[in-house]
């Protein structure tokens, strides 16, 4: 029992700095990042363990960044995201995965609106959105790329590595 939960807190340390380090490696291109498609397929392989390895990225992005209005909005829109992944599981089509990142990229601005509302208003969370609609073009686009390119091969090597290590969800 005590072996299990090293080995799945060890997991989530490391695919949560995997996340981090991926998300870093891509930060030269404008709004495009492999966080959302690790965050479905994490969601998918990993099941609700999988939720750890999301936290251990958001607790690195807090440590490196700060604390910002984006850091109340990383609290729930990832776990939108992981839970939307979880109820798809079964899905097989690429193309149904590239569907939802694109979609989730789309809307990150209009996600965190809340909290800018919360902060400073109605019009905080509209300028906060409006002003955000380019870059939510480009975080839709890349994450839609990404998951069309990416999502089965990962799942692929994701799910043998789970079986050859002994990780089930």
């Amino acid at each position: 029992m005590i072996r299990v939960l090293v080995r799945r807190v060890a997991l989530s340390g490391v695919l949560g700095g995997l996340l981090f380090a991926a998300k870093m490696a891509m930060a030269p291109l404008p709004n495009i990042e492999p966080v959302s498609l690790l965050v479905m397929l994490y969601a998918v392989c990993l099941g609700w363990p999988g939720l750890c390895a999301v936290y251990v990225y958001v607790l690195l992005e807090y440590a490196v960044w700060g604390l910002q209005l984006w850091s109340v909005c990383y609290l729930y829109v990832w776990l939108l995201l992981f839970c939307l992944a979880r109820l798809l599981r079964q899905m097989d089509s690429p193309l149904g995965w590239a569907a939802l990142s694109g979609f989730f990229g789309l809307g990150f601005g209009a996600l965190c609106a809340p909290v800018c509302w919360a902060a400073g208003g109605w019009g905080a969370a509209l300028s906060w959105w409006l002003a955000g609609i380019p870059w939510d073009l480009l975080h839709g686009a890349g994450n839609f790329v990404l998951a069309l390119a990416l999502f089965r091969p990962l799942r692929g090597l994701l799910d043998r590595l789970c079986r050859q290590y002994g990780f089930t969800p």
